[in-house]
């Protein structure tokens, strides 16, 4: 006696479920996992993360932490995968975790940073 298994065709409801199911957890994963006093805006390998200055800001970004630690002039502190940079407009890329940071703006409000993955880390 052979023993057949019995195949159930997915209902239309259960694969459009499903689909937007994968499409949630997709944007989660790009936009970024929690943030306060920022937001982002994230491609696969890279995120523009923009805080906002006085208060705790802070971001999980591909799987990293971001915050901002301070900010004088057009200097900026912060803190990339547990490391501290210090950024000036400008500047080339510093160097954190795997990670290339760099400083796009800053003003009176707001900091704008550009972190990306390092090929080959």
């Amino acid at each position: 006696m052979t023993k057949r298994s019995a195949t159930i065709p997915l209902t239309p409801i259960r694969r459009t479920a499903g689909l937007f199911a994968g499409l949630a957890l997709g944007f989660a994963v790009l936009a970024g996992c929690s943030s306060q006093g920022a937001s982002t805006d994230c491609a696969v390998d890279a995120c523009t993360v923009t805080f906002d200055r006085g208060v705790d800001a802070r971001t999980t970004i591909l799987g990293i932490e971001a915050k901002l630690v301070g900010a004088e002039g057009d200097q900026v502190t912060v803190e990339v995968a547990g490391e501290q940079l210090t950024l000036t407009t400008g500047q080339q890329a510093a160097e954190a975790g795997g990670f290339s940071v760099t400083l796009d703006s800053v003003t009176d409000q707001q900091v704008k940073i550009r972190v990306a993955r390092n090929p080959g880390s």
